[in-house]
């Protein structure tokens, strides 16, 4: 990334499995400091294209292996658009969608961790410390999802990408997200943030 030998300081990105509230923390963090909210659910279509992402080919992969098979095609896509977003964007709240922050392939795994690496304020958002009573967790919040959803969402939780990407983990059982919103924001303020709206 183009003259990233300096520290990000107002940049917040959240990241965490599905259900682990990453859009409401941003929302939230959005009304308490006007950063502007960045999804990268939303972002990603335009960077994937950018680099050849076909639909039939995802279609094909779903078709064949399910969910997993989507998730397997999208990777390289995924690591690409982190890349790019934070290209595009400054002073503003990601909000990384669950698959991500988390790869299995090193080489990618690497791409992420290198774009990250300047930006002190990445936050892995969990219900617990305790990743089985995580996953139940996260299972009861996505009840209308899939057992294959549901399997990936475990995988989430339970691989190093987003323990190793992370500099703070704030865990959200028994919390009212406006709580999270504070916890968070008191970390990232005594942790070098610094940011005027």
């Amino acid at each position: 990334m183009k003259g990233q030998s300096f520290i990000m300081n107002s940049e917040i990105i959240l990241i965490g499995p599905i259900g682990s509230g990453k859009s409401t923390l941003a929302e939230l963090l959005y009304m308490r400091t006007m950063l502007p909210h960045r999804p990268m659910d939303t972002l990603r279509w335009k960077y994937f294209d950018e680099i050849g992402y076909d639909w039939n080919v995802a279609r094909e992969r779903y078709n064949e292996d399910g969910i997993w098979g989507l998730y397997r095609y999208w990777k390289p896509f995924e690591a690409y658009a982190v890349r790019r977003a934070f290209e595009d964007f400054r002073e503003c709240i990601f909000d990384f969608g669950a698959s991500q922050s988390v790869y299995e392939n090193d080489e990618l795994f690497e791409q992420v961790r290198s774009v990250l690496a300047p930006y002190p304020h990445v936050i892995l958002l969990m219900p617990s410390p305790d990743r089985e009573e995580s996953i139940q967790i996260l299972n009861a919040r996505n009840v209308h999802t899939s057992r294959e959803q549901w399997a990936v969402n475990e995988h989430f939780v339970r691989h190093r990408s987003n323990y190793e990407l992370a500099r703070y983990i704030a865990y959200t059982k028994d919390k009212a997200p406006e709580e999270t919103a504070d916890e968070v924001l008191t970390w990232v303020r005594n942790n070098g943030w610094r940011y005027e709206p």
